[in-house]
């Protein structure tokens, strides 16, 4: 079967991402030109006061704004202006190998698949950071719901009305709604199986490799909390952990 060439187009979300815009958008020139053909990336900047938007049209993105603190509205902003009829999301400081986006055309040429997630490697491993891969790995194995980068034709983003507009595990919701969408049509959610997303650990750099389970058990009361419906603390805590992040460099 001969493969079918789509036309792509990479969303990425981008708060303050000056250090690591220039490094995203290589490694999607990199699949680019493994892929074959062009590929349209979108920059979308969220409240930036950096040279993330300055850098990313040097290098050849398209630059769109969106000054709402929820990173799935900001994907959203790139979903529903995007001009390829493949969407492929990617976070700032991440990148994908090159084989990416010709696997995900491969992928969808076979009619069998609504869209995909992708395996996610760390940029670099230590013992905790093994044990947060592995987790990781595991979560992905039971419920099927690869996140990392996201990919789906533009259509059906759009007949799933994007990404789901909540402020925690709008990855893992987002998935599901493909997921579901995907019975609907008589077609299967997946995951890339040669390629996957190269996963930044600059948090960890900054504050220690033991930080997410640090997190969990400082946060055990609002995290339950959560899950009954209160959701005031934890909504404190994303916001310094995602959304305030690159302005302070800190996690109290």
């Amino acid at each position: 079967m001969k493969m079918k060439k789509y036309s792509f187009t990479v969303v990425i979300p981008a708060h303050n991402e000056e250090k690591y815009v220039r490094r995203c958008i290589h490694s999607i020139r990199a699949a680019e030109k493994f892929y074959g053909r062009k590929v349209e990336i979108i920059v979308v900047c969220n409240r930036c006061t950096d040279k993330t938007a300055e850098i990313a049209l040097q290098c050849g993105a398209r630059v769109l704004y969106n000054e709402e603190r929820c990173i799935a509205s900001v994907r959203n902003t790139g979903i529903f202006n995007a001009g390829g009829n493949v969407i492929v999301t990617i976070d700032c400081d991440n990148r994908m190998t090159k084989g990416t986006l010709k696997e995900i055309a491969c992928l969808l040429s076979t009619g069998k698949y609504i869209g995909g997630g992708a395996q996610i490697r760390f940029e670099r491993y230590s013992f905790p950071l093994y044990c947060n891969d592995y987790l990781c790995r595991a979560g992905f194995k039971i419920t099927g719901l690869y996140c990392g980068i996201f990919w789906a034709e533009k259509k059906t983003f759009q007949k799933i009305g994007g990404f789901s507009e909540i402020k925690a595990m709008e990855d893992v919701a987002t998935a599901q709604k493909l997921k579901t969408y995907g019975k609907k049509c008589g077609k299967k959610y997946t995951v890339l199986r040669k390629n996957y997303l190269i996963n930044s650990t600059r948090k960890y750099d900054d504050m220690g490799d033991w930080l997410y389970f640090k997190l969990m058990g400082k946060n055990f009361v609002p995290i339950m909390k959560s899950l009954f419906g209160d959701k005031t603390q934890l909504d404190k805590l994303l916001d310094e952990i995602f959304y305030d992040y690159n302005d302070n460099k800190k996690i109290n």
